[in-house]
């Protein structure tokens, strides 16, 4: 029995039966993952279509509670909880999780009779949650459930539930928890919206609470943290020279110099594209006083206010650097440069 040689035509039909193979593999994922988000889609609809009384009531449970937000579940459950639990944190409402099993193990210890216990379950049958819900309740405390079942025990228990039940996850298998879990966070993040606009909690709190990030950098950084001071600031009088305004620009290094009046006073500011449309006209520049040919008026800011309000006004009028003003003198300026190095763009 010998072994053929398969010939270059047979190569080629093979090659192009994996090739066409590859792409019914693309075709299906891509029919599948437009599947998952269509299915997904249709539970939060149905999430909005079913909600009722119990959810201001949580609401107000929550607002009401003198201690913390504890969030519990089991597994996928319990990794939504656990968002949840940062989400609550991060927009005024203290909060943290305690897992489901780790509870009936010491760490009930952690609750007292003045919080809330908000139960994640999508069966509302996990017996790690219900094991520990009777001693919750037991010493006062509020018992919120999310699950996709209002006929199950927790939800029966609870003083509020919140139905986040759907038709059918997304998994081909309708075994993994993949519908129900979305649902379950957007629950979650429709409370922790609805707590943070009933606290007016605002953008400022939200930023003191992500101090480390660029967040928390673009919302609590003000102009004052990042100008240069006055004295750092290129600047000549209204009555020197165009080619005076020339060599403080160039000492400067910011592209710009500012002219200021009598009494110091900023009466204008001199760019390096006021230098080239002064130029174009052909301007002597030894001679020129730079009041006739710098910009009057410009656009400036005070120091207390927000980098981020500087960068959109620079950017909505196309400027790249802005004079910082108060009680009309000169208090500083700054750049785009500045704004990236303070990381505020």
């Amino acid at each position: 029995m010998g072994f053929g040689i398969l010939s270059p035509k047979s190569n080629q039909f093979a090659f192009m039966n994996q090739i066409a193979a590859i792409d019914r593999q693309g075709t299906r994922a891509l029919e599948l993952a437009r599947k998952v988000f269509r299915i997904e889609a249709q539970a939060l609809d149905g999430l909005a279509a079913r909600l009722d009384a119990a959810f201001p009531r949580a609401v107000e449970l929550i607002l009401a509670c003198k201690g913390r937000v504890i969030v519990s579940g089991i597994g996928k459950s319990g990794h939504i909880g656990r968002k949840l639990a940062a989400t609550l944190a991060s927009t005024g409402t203290p909060a943290y999780f305690v897992h489901a099993a780790e509870a009936a193990h010491g760490d009930l210890g952690m609750i007292t009779r003045d919080d809330v216990l908000l139960a994640l379950s999508n069966s509302g049958e996990s017996g790690e949650l219900l094991a520990f819900v009777p001693l919750v309740k037991r010493q006062g405390g509020r018992l919120i459930a999310v699950t996709g079942n209002p006929a199950s025990t927790l939800a029966r228990e609870a003083d509020a539930h919140l139905d986040a039940g759907v038709a059918e996850e997304a998994c081909p298998l309708n075994l993994a928890p993949t519908a129900s879990t979305t649902a379950a966070l957007a629950m979650g993040d429709a409370l922790a919206v609805a707590l943070l606009d009933a606290r007016g909690f605002g953008a400022e709190d939200f930023a003191r609470s992500h101090p480390g990030g660029s967040l928390g950098r673009r919302l609590l950084t003000h102009v004052r943290d990042i100008m240069r001071k006055a004295e750092e600031v290129p600047c000549v009088d209204e009555k020197a020279s165009v080619a005076d305004a020339v060599r403080a620009i160039s000492r400067g290094g910011m592209g710009m110099t500012a002219i200021v009046a009598a009494g110091g006073t900023v009466a204008g500011i001199f760019t390096d594209g006021d230098l080239r449309r002064a130029l174009e006209k052909a301007i002597d520049v030894q001679t020129t006083p730079v009041a006739g040919v710098m910009t009057r008026n410009p656009r400036t800011i005070g120091p207390e206010r927000l980098a981020a309000e500087t960068a959109q006004m620079m950017e909505e009028h196309g400027i790249s650097q802005i004079l910082v003003v108060e009680d009309g003198r000169l208090a500083g300026a700054l750049n785009t440069h500045d704004l990236f190095r303070a990381k505020v763009i």
